[in-house]
């Protein structure tokens, strides 16, 4: 099967997409020191749902025709994704951070463990900019996933180039001999987004774009919802902490910068954008996602990357742009 058409502006959708979804961190880290993490995202997914549901109402119809193995697929994403994958890059991108080194456990046995906020531990140190490039291992693990899941055939040129992607991460996370406060929630977050990935390639097969990805974040509120019940988190102090009554108007309108600007809106930009794009042409697009990001983390919350960092940043982008061309090529072949 082919791929898309190319058109002249496909690309710079993809590369407008992206970069829209790189603001994120913008008004994510603000809302940081505000809200429990999980809360955070019910709200950004309280906001979607109300955006998206003009969109779903009229496609129902298409959810009683699809197959279970879709709708499990579907259900996948909505709650590894669209749930617990935006609250671990949550957690990551927090400036507040945990004592514990066993932030993993705690977390995944009491969802919200970030609401014991302390000091940095001497050996680990805090960089937004670093937790948004390590992030873009995320289509090397996807592309492992589909190998798994769908048989799909690994490039040759795939090899070498995911193990400099891999090698570049670990000198990201190492920093200047210290670890990388949060880099194994940006780690988990790129799996749980890569096999979200993969997953939504299972749901595309008999769901329109519109109704997947709508079912996606209802799924995800739901997901959300009930992380945030069991953690106790449903009364009102929790979900209107007294950082959000003190400046309420501006609480709001992050979160709807950060669920529209920085969500909702991209999705319809970079779709319409890759339907007009050759997959081994929308990778190197897509590094604008990471360069918004990085100035954005970089320049207001001065995260900078120390020169080795940086030219780590720079060969992982270049290495995961290469792993994507590669098994692009593989699939049009």
């Amino acid at each position: 099967m082919s791929g898309p058409r190319e058109t002249r502006y496909g690309p710079w959708l993809v590369a407008l997409g992206a970069a829209l979804w790189g603001t994120e961190s913008a008004w994510r880290i603000p809302l940081d020191q505000v809200f429990d993490a999980d809360v955070m995202v019910l709200w950004e997914h309280v906001i979607l749902v109300a955006c998206a549901l003009p969109f779903i109402l009229p496609r129902l119809g298409e959810l009683r025709r699809a197959r279970w193995q879709t709708l499990a697929w579907l259900g996948f994403s909505g709650v590894a994704g669209s749930a617990v994958g935006t609250i671990f890059f949550t957690l990551a991108l927090k400036r507040e951070k945990i004592v514990s080194f066993d932030r993993i456990a705690s977390f995944l046995s009491a969802i919200g463990a970030d609401s014991a906020a302390g000091a940095v531990p001497r050996d680990e140190v805090v960089n937004a900019t670093v937790i948004n490039v390590v992030l873009n291992i995320q289509p090397v693990l996807s592309t492992v996933a589909a190998w798994l899941f769908f048989r799909d055939r690994l490039a040759r040129g795939f090899y070498p180039w995911a193990a400099l992607a891999v090698a570049c991460g670990v000198v990201l996370a190492i920093g200047d001999g210290r670890v990388i406060y949060g880099v194994e929630y940006a780690l988990l977050t790129a799996l749980l987004w890569g096999l979200s990935t993969v997953a939504g390639r299972g749901v595309m097969v008999e769901l329109s774009l519109p109704l997947a990805a709508g079912m996606r974040v209802v799924i995800g509120l739901v997901a959300t919802f009930a992380i945030v019940a069991v953690r106790g988190g449903l009364s009102m102090d929790a979900l209107w902490p007294a950082a959000a009554a003190v400046a309420p108007g501006k609480t709001v309108t992050w979160l709807l910068l950060l669920a529209i600007l920085s969500g909702g809106l991209p999705l319809v930009v970079y779709f319409a954008g890759l339907a007009r794009t050759r997959a081994s042409t929308a990778g190197y697009f897509e590094m604008l996602q990471t360069l918004a990001a990085a100035a954005i983390t970089w320049t207001f919350f001065g995260d900078a990357l120390a020169p080795h960092q940086l030219a780590a940043g720079v060969v992982l982008i270049g290495a995961v742009a290469m792993v994507q061309r590669a098994q692009s090529q593989t699939a049009e072949s």
